[in-house]
């Protein structure tokens, strides 16, 4: 009996799996098809199998084509980064935008940016250390006698909050650079180029990696500090180690998209939903739905105010705030 459970269970999982690579296939093509200017799914083909110097062909080549592929790979690394950090910090409100993991990377970012705009092809680096520095501030101000969930979010917050305000100075004293950064901060993907895809892909790739062979770490650390040990773990040598990947990913993706928060907290809470807790599952999961949930997300922000368009991270603000108000009342 148990068994036949087992299959039943293992079978719902790889549909609901298959289910989210549909969506996210969805997400692509649309992303690809709709802009302002209409072009048809039959130009688009096309276009993509045989493409020339066309006005459509450099749009859909040089605009929407690296625009999608930048925003499907953010979507996957913020999406794996809060799933790491819900099971790392035994949290289930983690994210590398709520608790300050982005706000470290996006200070090292507006630094760049701002001050040494000649050094951009630091930023990604910038950002990691950034990130795995407020990572480690935020372990520093939540332990005592050990990590509590209700703490790391205040760390966080406290920590979001002050990394935010040294932001703003840098914007105060630099005033005539402000216009790009406050896009940069608000989170979107209206600039991406094939620059940003190459930039943030092998991040990905390293990512991806590192959270499959994690998984089984990561579901080790769900159980507990003492049943993690007895099992043979290294619980801190773990955490650390998870952190950092997450990190990584976290700062790739706000290195070419900006602050786009509450991907990390919505995609894998969904995930967790569908097909448990059993990281195997999850972390596919949470990377495939993330594509899915930023692409669809971008292709709403150009299309609702049309010809103008809203910064993705307006969307995923109004999507992503009310979900985490939901599950604070659900989960503290």
């Amino acid at each position: 009996m148990n068994s036949v459970a087992s299959r039943h269970r293992t079978l719902w999982r790889w549909l609901v799996l298959g289910a989210f690579a549909v969506l996210a296939l969805a997400g692509l093509i649309l992303s690809i098809l709709q802009g302002v200017a209409a072009i048809t799914p039959a130009d688009v083909i096309h276009i993509l199998w045989q493409p020339s110097v066309r006005t459509a062909d450099q749009i859909i080549w040089n605009i929407r084509l690296p625009r999608t592929l930048t925003g499907a790979l953010v979507g996957a690394n913020l999406a794996l980064s809060g799933a790491i950090l819900q099971a790392v910090m035994r949290n289930p409100l983690a994210d590398p935008h709520i608790i300050g993991i982005s706000s470290g990377a996006g200070l090292a970012g507006i630094v760049v940016l701002i001050v040494w705009p000649a050094y951009l092809f630091w930023m990604t680096p910038a950002a990691f250390l950034g990130a795995m520095a407020a990572a480690v501030l935020i372990y520093l101000l939540a332990w005592k006698d050990g990590i509590r969930p209700v703490r790391i979010i205040l760390a966080g917050v406290a920590v979001s909050a002050f990394l935010g305000a040294i932001i703003s100075g840098i914007l105060i004293f630099y005033s005539d650079r402000v216009h790009g950064a406050l896009l940069w901060m608000v989170g979107g993907l209206a600039a991406s180029s094939w620059k940003d895809v190459t930039t943030i892909l092998p991040y990905t790739v390293i990512g991806l990696i590192l959270s499959g062979i994690g998984a089984y770490y990561l579901n080790l650390l769900q159980l507990g500090d003492d049943m993690a040990r007895s099992l043979g773990l290294s619980v801190e040598g773990a955490r650390l180690g998870l952190t950092a990947v997450a990190a990584l990913l976290a700062a790739s993706a706000v290195s070419v998209a900006g602050l786009l928060g509450f991907v990390g907290l919505i995609v894998p809470h969904i995930v967790r939903l569908l097909v448990g807790s059993d990281y195997r599952y999850l972390i596919p999961g949470a990377a495939i739905l993330g594509v899915a949930t930023v692409t669809l997300s971008d292709t709403a922000a150009r299309l609702i105010l049309a010809p103008a368009e809203l910064p993705v991270g307006i969307i995923m603000a109004f999507i992503g705030a009310p979900f985490f108000l939901f599950l604070l009342r659900k989960e503290v």
